[in-house]
């Protein structure tokens, strides 16, 4: 019986890069936590890039791709993929791909042909699949402890540059990979900048101002209730947009029925109903600045304080939250505290400086200026 043989391959400098994914486990915070890496070879310089995400999902690629050019300030002509579902959505037969939408305009916007391999063939791109077992061995054994994801990708990215420092390449023994990345970045295409990499689903506003996305729910503002949104979900950050206009935006989430809020979105609703500021859960543990946190533990004693804190907190929008804290502090240096006080001291500074003197020009100057002489009028009397 005949081994199964193969034929070596070579990439010149900025031909491709190799993409995949690896699943491994580590400890978040103290919670033991299933990440997925993201992982993208050179193939000429066999430099890797490995970056940590709680999802394998659309937008994840879009910026693993952005962080690992922007690490290597450039890409390759070629990228050679797996068929994933995030990229591909129909294998024919051959090297012919029906690729998605999304993903063919990221590829469009670093200029990279994408590349599939034939299904079960992973020797075609058996670089980026010795990575993912070089990664797991050598950075992700024993389990690592680590208390954000963040702090995660920072070392990462750290134990990539220094392997790459200090391990020779392997068909240029005489160099180091590290010096065969700095010698290939020259060919590589120039970075374009980011993508702006969304996944794009419709959704509803409920009653609350909430929209539900991944299992979990977003504040928005209260005038976009009863209408469709669309929700813009980012690999940190979730834009929730109605009519081209951004009626929210949040941190993302990666728990299950979390709900994230921002008090801010609730402005209006507490116009009309005041008294949900002592109990209504987005202000639970709502900070405010300093001064402004102050007035309102001041008012909580009165009986209208709730409506005079609402009406305080209603000139931010227009006024902003540096003035009226500024105001807040200027009440409670004078040792004044309510809301017509506060909203006297805004208008005053909103008020224009008073107009110029102007100077008279001298072609204007009377020659003989007229004296103000009262006694005229009594000349007048006695001539009556």
């Amino acid at each position: 019986m005949t081994a199964e043989a193969y034929v070596p391959l070579y990439y010149a400098p900025g031909e491709a890069y190799q993409f995949d994914w690896s699943h491994e486990i580590v400890l978040i915070n103290g919670v033991t936590t299933t990440i997925k890496v993201a992982h993208v070879r050179l193939c000429h310089s066999r430099m890797m890039f490995a970056r940590a995400y709680m999802r394998e999902s659309q937008e994840m690629v879009f910026d693993a791709h952005d962080k690992a050019f922007a690490f290597f300030r450039g890409t390759c002509t070629r990228g050679i993929y797996d068929n994933m579902r995030t990229a591909v959505e129909t294998v024919f037969v051959g090297k012919e791909r029906q690729y998605n939408r999304r993903f063919l305009q990221m590829c469009s916007h670093y200029l990279v042909q994408p590349v599939a391999c034939t299904p079960a063939s992973g020797w075609e791109k058996g670089q980026v699949e010795n990575q993912v077992g070089l990664v797991r061995e050598r950075f992700f054994t024993p389990r690592l402890r680590v208390k954000s994801l963040e702090e995660l990708n920072v070392w990462l990215l750290d134990k990539c540059i220094a392997y790459a420092r200090s391990h020779r390449h392997p068909e240029q023994s005489e160099q180091t990979i590290w010096q065969m990345f700095e010698a290939e970045r020259p060919s590589l295409v120039h970075y374009a900048g980011p993508f702006d990499g969304f996944h794009c689903v419709p959704a509803s506003v409920s009653k609350t101002c909430t929209v539900r996305f991944d299992n979990n729910k977003y504040s928005v503002f209260s005038k976009a209730v009863g209408r469709p949104v669309e929700v813009h979900a980012y690999a940190d950050r979730i834009v929730i947009r109605q009519d081209g206009v951004n009626v929210g935006e949040h941190q993302r989430s990666f728990g299950r029925g979390d709900t994230v809020y921002n008090p801010w979105h609730y402005l209006p609703v507490l116009a009309r109903k005041p008294g949900a500021l002592r109990n209504g859960a987005p202000f639970r543990d709502w900070v405010l600045p300093g001064a402004i946190e102050k007035v309102r533990k001041r008012l909580k004693s009165l009986d209208d304080g709730d409506r005079q804190m609402v009406t305080i907190l209603g000139c931010v929008p227009a006024d902003g939250i540096t003035a009226v804290e500024a105001a807040c502090q200027e009440a409670l240096d004078q040792s004044v505290c309510s809301a017509s006080v506060i909203l006297n001291i805004l208008a005053r500074r909103r008020d224009p400086a008073p107009a110029a003197t102007l100077q008279t020009p001298d072609v204007l100057r009377l020659t003989h200026e007229p004296v103000a002489d009262c006694a005229r009028y009594d000349s007048l009397r006695r001539a009556s």
